[in-house]
C-alpha cells in the first residue's frame, strides 16, 4: 500500500539524516546525459536495470516509477536545470520506514565528458536510516552498472586507433 511521504524540497539532498552519494565519470558530455535523465525518462530502465518503468506524469513535472520487486513510487521533480542538475522528491511509496526521500543527478563537464552523482537522500526511524546505511554497498554496484550501460549507450563505438591490430 502507498504511504504519503513528508515533502521536502532540494535542499533535503544535502542535510538529509541519510544521504548515499555515488560518482561516475562518463565520456558522453553533460548535454547527452541530461537528456536521458530528464527527457527520456522512459528510458531510464534500459540502462538503470533496477527500475521495471519510469513514466514522466504531469507535463514532465512528475514521475511514475516502478522498480524490481514490487516497490513504486511517485516523485514530484525538484529541479530540472540542463546540464547541471535533474532532481526529485518522492511523494508516495510503498517501501515501509521511508518518510521522507529525494534524489538528486547532478552533473559537471569532466574534459569533454560528464562526472555524474547521484545522491539519495532519505529520513524514517533508526530501523530504516541503518537499512539505507547497510544497502549503499548494493546501491553502489547497481549505481555502477547504471552508469557504465548509460555511457555505453550516449557513446558511439570509437573506431579503432591507426595501427592497432583490431
Amino acid at each position: 500500500m502507498a504511504r504519503r511521504l513528508r515533502p521536502v524540497e532540494l535542499d533535503f539532498t544535502a542535510s538529509a539524516p541519510v544521504r548515499l552519494v555515488f560518482t561516475a565519470t562518463l565520456a558522453a558530455p553533460p548535454s547527452a546525459v541530461y537528456r536521458s535523465l530528464a527527457v527520456e525518462v522512459g528510458s531510464t530502465p534500459s540502462w538503470f536495470t533496477a527500475l521495471v518503468s519510469a513514466v514522466p506524469t504531469g507535463d514532465g513535472a512528475g514521475r511514475s516509477v516502478r522498480l524490481r520487486g514490487g516497490i513504486a513510487f511517485e516523485e514530484t521533480v525538484l529541479a530540472a536545470e540542463p546540464e547541471v542538475r535533474y532532481a526529485y522528491r518522492v511523494d508516495t511509496a510503498n517501501v515501509p520506514g521511508v518518510t521522507a526521500m529525494a534524489e538528486e543527478w547532478a552533473l559537471s563537464p569532466a574534459g569533454r565528458g560528464t562526472l555524474l552523482r547521484w545522491t539519495m537522500a532519505a529520513d524514517g526511524p533508526a530501523p530504516f536510516r541503518l537499512g539505507m546505511r547497510l544497502a549503499r554497498p548494493g546501491l553502489g554496484r547497481s549505481f555502477r552498472g547504471a552508469a557504465r550501460r548509460l555511457d555505453r549507450r550516449l557513446t558511439p563505438a570509437r573506431p579503432p586507433s591507426p595501427g592497432s591490430s583490431r
